[in-house]
């Protein structure tokens, strides 16, 4: 697979990966290992593809049966009323009907998270109100200051992922009550439980009945990533009759293929050996987090999805390490640099066997330090073409870079918006304007060396929590990245907040005497002199900046207990 090949794939897909045809395409027919797309690698078991391989002629000769026929089947398998339940071809479908029928200006939403819950509603002309998660704090989402903000904006909607994606963030059943009961005057609360089914933090962590007794409460769940079988796109939600109807009602009568209605008409007999697979995944979670966990500078976030979050050491790039892991190790990996929110530091790695994660960690091995550890990969050279994110700001950002351009940040702030229809913190509120969303929190005085922070959390949340896991060896070496880090985007040195003069807002102050300036072109990947990364910018999101916000407790790391299967097919054990 040619390197160029690789990089116009990845450039052509704005907020995705490219699919595993298209990548099969551009080698020998064959794909690599896949640790990007987050499906269950334990099922359907052997038997069932050899089942579904028989009938395929069958299968794709003729019409499937109409939605209500396979929606009744799937409901009876899960013992719910087919009222309300709407069946979609994938969860995407679904989202896109909300957002039409459903949303009628606003959406709150944390980020970073699954793209369609942004990029949906700003295409349909809604402002989408993005309440940045704090990497300080483990991205861990704080309701309490989540409903403040809503209250804030006087958003209409809200939106929340359990398990969030990428992060793999968690929140207990009763604290999720507890939200829907304090925000029961919006007009729709969301709750993404596409991934629930690989927890184990809690014996019934789902609010499926709760949302089929309140007026405003839609929950979304998802059977591709469950089963293992992204490909065939199936997904379903779950509200009262009146709003369940009014999705239903919007859908086509055979919006579900014949491969969907094959399989849940078989799942009845394969029920044991789905429960077993989702015990499988749980287990091989623990044991890849632990390898990585391993590795020198390499931060491994708690997750109750099938996937980890995962932060590179200092000076790693994300886009360099996807490549070089593709086209040297044939393991595909999830950079999260086009992820609002996120940046391209972060990479979100799918569970899989432990054969295949021994693969994994060897082939970081060598991308990240070498022959050795303790070398982190160097930053992407000035003449790569592609961006690790997709906004517009992004664009900005690559193409001031080479320049070195100068009040980046002034400029983003002149404009009095975030980007996201929020304003921006005026200047004499902040000593630096670098939001908190940036990557690593900054240190007051300069820090030569030092490895990445374990966040402190906050005593809000009663229950005990874990925070990141972190690799206890030092990197040997800190490149370029690493002093950006320690300092405000230009190369040198933090000063003390007390020594920045602070000016009203729309006031110019008198320019101090510049530094001295680093010559040559700033690398792909490091803010801008006197700028701002993508992700700081897009971070800035709160309407007083992140001032205001204080970090939420981290989630912890849950102890592994059995519970019933969501589906209602036999209890995992």
């Amino acid at each position: 697979m040619a390197d160029s090949n690789v990089t116009s794939l990845f450039r052509s897909t704005a907020a995705h990966s490219p699919s595993m045809a298209a990548l099969a395409r551009e080698s020998d027919g064959t794909g690599p290992v896949d640790f990007c797309i987050p499906c269950n690698p334990y099922f359907p078991t052997p038997a069932m593809f050899d089942d579904m391989a028989a009938r395929l002629r069958e299968i794709i000769t003729y019409y499937p049966s109409s939605a209500d026929t396979i929606t009744a089947e799937l409901c009876n398998l899960l013992q719910l009323p087919p009222s309300c339940v709407a069946m979609g071809n994938g969860s995407t479908e679904l989202i896109t009907w909300i957002d039409h029928l459903m949303v009628r200006e606003s959406l709150a939403i944390p980020v970073p998270t699954f793209g369609r819950w942004t990029d949906q509603p700003m295409e349909t002309g809604k402002r989408v109100d993005m309440f940045p998660l704090q990497e300080s704090s483990g991205f861990a989402l704080d309701l309490t200051q989540y409903a403040e903000f809503i209250r804030k904006r006087n958003t209409k909607v809200a939106v929340i992922c359990n398990p969030n994606n990428p992060d793999g963030g968690y929140l207990h059943k009763q604290a999720l009550v507890q939200f829907m009961d304090a925000m029961a005057d919006l007009d729709l609360i969301v709750i993404d439980e596409s991934f629930l089914e690989f927890a184990d933090a809690e014996v019934e962590p789902s609010v499926v009945q709760e949302a089929m007794l309140r007026p405003n409460v839609v929950v979304l769940r998802s059977l591709g990533k469950n089963f293992g079988l992204h490909g065939i796109r199936f997904g379903y939600l779950v509200a009262n009759p009146a709003l369940a109807g009014r999705i239903r009602s919007m859908l086509p009568k055979w919006n579900l293929n014949a491969f969907a209605e094959h399989v849940v008409f078989i799942l009845k007999e394969h029920g044991a050996e789905y429960a077993q697979s989702l015990q499988q995944v749980r287990r091989d979670r623990l044991d890849m987090a632990s390898h990585l966990s391993a590795l020198p500078g390499l931060t491994v976030y708690p997750s109750q999805g099938n996937f980890l979050f995962v932060r590179l050491p200092v000076g790693a790039e994300g886009t360099v390490v996807r490549d070089r892991m593709l086209t040297e190790h044939r393991i595909l990996v999830r950079e999260c640099g086009n992820k609002i929110g996120s940046s391209s530091r972060f990479l979100r790695l799918v569970v899989r066997p432990q054969t295949d994660v021994r693969r994994l960690v060897s082939g970081m091995e060598q991308v990240l330090y070498g022959t050795r550890r303790g070398a982190a990969v160097p930053e992407l050279g000035t003449g790569t073409n592609y961006s690790s994110g997709t906004a517009a700001v992004d664009r900005l950002v690559g193409a001031t870079n080479g320049a070195g351009m100068q009040n980046l940040a002034a400029q983003a702030l002149a404009t009095g918006t975030s980007g996201v229809g929020m304003p921006m913190q005026a200047p004499m509120q902040m000593p630096v304007p670098v939001p908190a969303a940036a990557q690593m929190p900054m240190q007051p005085q300069p820090v030569p060396m030092q490895m990445p922070q374990q966040p402190q959390p906050q005593p809000q949340m009663p229950q005990p929590q874990m925070q990141p896991m972190v690799a206890a060896a030092q990197v040997q070496q800190m490149p370029m990245a690493a002093m950006v880090d320690q300092s405000n985007g230009m190369g040198m040195p933090m000063q003390a907040p007390q020594q920045m003069p602070q000016q009203p807002y729309g006031v110019p102050a008198a320019a101090p005497a510049a530094p001295p300036m680093p010559q040559g072109p700033t690398p792909t990947g490091v803010p801008a002199r006197n700028g701002l990364t993508a992700a700081q910018v897009r971070g800035a999101t709160s309407p007083n900046g992140m001032q205001n916000l204080a970090p939420a407790p981290a989630t912890g790391w849950p102890n592994a207990q059995s519970w019933p299967n969501a589906a209602g097919m036999g209890q995992a054990g």
